[in-house]
């Protein structure tokens, strides 16, 4: 039994849970892909869709909709958050980078194997930039700009080297093989990506953009915070472990697995990261009190729990979870094993298994 990532050099697997800092990013467009029914008729790079079906117009003004939607998103979010003079370079500086990798690189030679690492590296840029600012303008730093910006640079680390070995080990990711050929959508891509790693660390570079004189000491909600997170990242790590050693053995080739967290949690890695990112909102919700009138209006700096709010949603009901559903019923909704795992087991949270009479004959 595995939820297995592994996949032949042509199909994507049927369920490739692992997170990817943009799990999901890929995954939601190849959802939007699917739902219209596109696929690449013709070879080469074309700036809109071209694959010769009628709507082809209609589906480009969709893209371009949407990254303007994501681009407006974030731009919104990070004004409100940080106030209009400072709170858009961060989202413009995420969004760019996307965006010249895209265009200087990915498009051209129309290729993924840089996705996953340009997120990592924007969330690691974005970190120590919002530090180093506040830094510069003040001569200080707080323990909870530190704490937080050093878990962000721990999480994207890890996250980062560990899809992009594996897009290296596997050459491409078939998520994006009716997406690259159009400029409009691939670009398109590579936006959300830019929305995604602002709107997930929102709370970080808010904490960091904050004076540090004014934020209050290191208290009791900050170490609750600093315990989720570990907790959310442990969750993560070891739910990746596990499923790698799986892969490993032969005899689970091609299968899903049920075994260690994934026996509480169809998607655990999913939850520990969206845990993880609640940790960093409450590690850095302090930094909001207290009068806080550095956003567009006293106690802005609060808007940045729409971070772990986003990634919930995202990995829940737009990309991620309810792609590998629909890939692990096609490929083993006739099991019985398989459908009495899916009564037993939360698909997101971790939680105790639910025994049911379909179960029964297996126990």
């Amino acid at each position: 039994a595995n939820f297995d990532k592994e996949r032949p050099a042509t199909e994507a697997s049927a369920m490739d849970s692992s997170p990817d800092s943009t799990p999901t990013t890929a995954s939601a467009m190849e959802s939007a892909s699917l739902s219209s029914g596109k696929e690449p008729a013709a070879r080469g790079r074309h700036f809109f869709l071209a694959t010769g079906d009628p709507s082809d117009a209609l589906y480009s003004a969709v893209w371009i909709l949407v990254t303007i939607a994501f681009c407006g998103l974030s731009a919104g979010l990070g004004g409100a958050t940080n106030g209009w003079e400072l709170g858009l370079y961060a989202p413009l500086f995420s969004h760019a980078v996307q965006w010249l990798v895209c265009t200087l690189h990915a498009f051209p030679y129309q290729t993924e194997v840089y996705y996953d690492l340009t997120g990592s590296i924007t969330y690691a840029l974005l970190a120590v930039g919002t530090l180093s600012i506040t830094a510069g303008r003040t001569r200080s730093v707080h323990a909870r700009q530190l704490v937080a910006t050093a878990f962000v640079l721990v999480w994207c680390t890890r996250l980062g080297s560990f899809l992009f070995q594996r897009i290296r080990r596997d050459s491409k990711d078939g998520r994006f093989d009716s997406l690259k050929p159009y400029f409009v959508a691939f670009f398109g891509t590579w936006n959300i990506q830019g929305a995604w790693c602002f709107l997930t660390g929102l709370a970080v570079w808010a904490a960091n953009a904050r004076d540090p004189a004014e934020q209050p000491a290191f208290g009791w909600l900050d170490g609750v915070g600093v315990c989720v997170w570990c907790v959310g990242f442990g969750i993560e790590v070891v739910a990746d472990r596990q499923k790698a050693a799986w892969r490993a053995l032969p005899s689970s080739k091609g299968r899903y697995i049920d075994v260690g967290l994934w026996r509480y949690s169809r998607h655990p890695n999913y939850f520990g990261e969206w845990l993880l990112w609640t940790g960093q909102f409450v590690l850095c919700a302090s930094a909001f009190g207290s009068g806080d009138a550095t956003g567009a209006f006293v106690g802005a700096g609060f808007l940045s729990a729409a971070s772990p709010v986003f990634v919930y949603l995202l990995l829940n009901y737009v990309s991620g979870v309810p792609l590998l559903e629909k890939r692990s019923d096609e490929r083993w909704g006739g099991e019985q094993v398989y459908l009495a795992y899916k009564q037993e087991t939360y698909v997101f949270f971790l939680l105790p298994t639910r025994r049911t009479e379909a179960s029964r004959p297996l126990l």
